[in-house]
């Protein structure tokens, strides 16, 4: 096999040596990566967070990267919530779908499943979602070449400080060099790059930290305020009070007495000497701190989930339920587009080094299987199916999550379904017949006995009507003699059907009050 011929991207030829796999890309890696241990101690203000977004923009995002790194490990709400998401995307189960039903193409797709289903390739998806939060991430991948099947044996989360987009291809990460302006295109089959598209735009203002990030500003100013405000009028305020004749010495026991018991909540004074605990009076302000630093919660909510009911609000399972289907749009979204990535970066590579290129490539799927009411789908079914409907075993317990039961497994169920069906119809039936007995009354039978013979009584208006259909020659004929008809028409007999009803009508009336 000539493994030389491998095109990249871009459709350039490239070469790949064992070596170039097998060991970590470059020494600019680990001499880059010494100088990033630095922390982001300076206090944020809204001038230097405003210099960073703008720094950001200018493709200088480093400081905007250590932010966000910052406000996942100090906002315990800000990493709820972006972990929640990450989660709802990297537990879903990976499914590999062959190229086509050709016998090579489901020996590559085996061969595919086999990688994916590594442990560190399924933790290795965490890491790519840290894309989400920063806008790009980049993991290392080293292979295993001593085998005749080479694969990623281990995922390396790399800093994107070490990383630079390509001037041009702005959604195409290169590697820093160290002494140098440029930056270095990545190794072919070495990285995998997943820049998830969140909004439109340049890549470094998609990540949610950005969205995040003034909301983590203001929650912070309001939380030192609220531990001031604490800290001010959370303890009354304790005045020692002594007599003019104390002295000097009496007064500084006075004033030890009160700072200690601030401390110790015990004290000694003289007799003399008096303490007073005053109550601060103030009231809303501590709620003032409170509601604002709720809502804050919720706006980084909304942003980072597209919905707040499942994490502020603590609403009613209805509406959970509708703003989930908000959430699981987001979901989705995620899993394409990191399934998009895991083809591209992880799937096309192993099948060119292995197989050599394809017409067709097997793909990665990342499935969100939606949530289903169970219990109203059990409800629906016990009433529709006793009435005929014919729903497929399998299909009822693939739904359920029920396996198909073994041969001679002891199952659940009726041991005389047919019966059941029967006994089932009957029920129905019963409760249909007291219902209606149950509404009867006996006001319903005004009218019975006339309409039982309203065929008779329209004869008189209905004959000149047939008549005339029989002799018109066309519709339009038919039409025009309808309006001439009136005097033809006999509605004695209706009329009279109609007065006798009225009359029991009145009478029953009269008879109930």
């Amino acid at each position: 096999m000539e493994r030389s011929v491998i095109l990249d991207r871009y459709g350039n030829p490239i070469k790949v040596a064992k070596k170039d796999l097998s060991d970590e890309s470059s020494a600019t890696v680990r001499k880059i990566s010494n100088k990033f241990g630095d922390a982001f101690t300076t206090e944020l203000t809204p001038l230097r967070l405003k210099r960073i977004l703008e720094a950001a923009d200018a493709s200088q995002p480093d400081e905007f990267y250590k932010l966000a790194e910052v406000m996942e490990e100090h906002d315990a709400h800000y990493s709820a919530v972006l972990s929640s998401r990450k989660r709802a995307v990297s537990s879903l189960a990976l499914t590999v779908k062959a190229g086509s039903d050709t016998a090579r193409d489901l020996e590559i797709a085996d061969a595919v499943r086999r990688m994916v289903e590594q442990p560190d390739f399924i933790d290795m998806l965490d890491d790519a979602l840290d894309a989400l939060g920063k806008g790009s991430a980049a993991i290392e991948m080293i292979w295993d070449t001593t085998s005749e099947e080479w694969m990623p044996r281990e995922f390396i989360w790399r800093d994107p400080r070490l990383f630079r987009f390509h001037p041009t291809r702005r959604r195409t990460l290169q590697l820093k060099l160290d002494s140098s302006m440029e930056g270095e295109d990545l190794a072919f089959g070495k990285f995998i790059t997943h820049m998830p598209k969140l909004k439109s735009g340049m890549q470094i203002r998609t990540g949610l930290a950005r969205v995040a990030s003034w909301s983590y500003l203001l929650k912070g100013y309001t939380l030192r305020g609220w531990a001031a405000y604490n800290e001010v009028f959370g303890m009354p305020l304790r005045v020692g009070k002594f007599d003019k004749s104390a002295s000097d010495e009496d007064k500084a026991k006075l004033l030890r007495a009160v700072i200690g018991i601030a401390n110790d909540a015990a004290g000694i004074i003289p007799k003399e000497m008096d303490i007073e605990f005053i109550t601060n009076t103030s009231r809303g302000g501590d709620s003032l701190f409170e509601r604002f630093s709720e809502y804050l919660d919720k706006q980084v909510s909304k942003g980072v989930l597209g919905q707040t009911m499942t994490t502020d609000d603590g609403s009613s399972q209805a509406q959970a339920m509708v703003h989930n289907d908000v959430r699981e749009d987001i979901q989705k979204s995620d899993a394409r587009q990191l399934a998009n990535t895991l083809n591209r970066d992880v799937v096309r590579p192993f099948v060119d080094l292995n197989f050599g290129r394809q017409l067709a490539y097997p793909s990665v799927r990342i499935d969100v299987q939606e949530a289903e009411d169970l219990e109203r789908m059990a409800s629906v079914l016990g009433t529709l199916v006793p009435l005929g409907l014919k729903v497929q075993m399998s299909d009822v317990r693939s739904r359920f999550g029920f396996s198909d039961p073994e041969d001679g497994a002891e199952v659940l169920g009726d041991p005389d379904p047919s019966a059941k069906s029967k006994t089932a119809n009957k029920r129905v039936a019963l409760a249909r017949n007291e219902k209606e007995e149950d509404n009867e009354d006996p006001f319903d039978e005004v009218g019975q006995d006339e309409l039982s013979e309203w065929r008779p009584q329209m004869n008189g208006l209905l004959k000149p009507v047939r008549e005339l259909a029989k002799q018109a020659s066309s519709y339009e004929e038919f039409l025009d003699g309808l309006s001439d008809l009136a005097v033809d028409m006999d509605d004695r007999v209706l009329a009279q059907k109609v007065t006798d009803a009225m009359s029991k009508g009145i009478s029953w009336g009269d008879d109930r009050g």
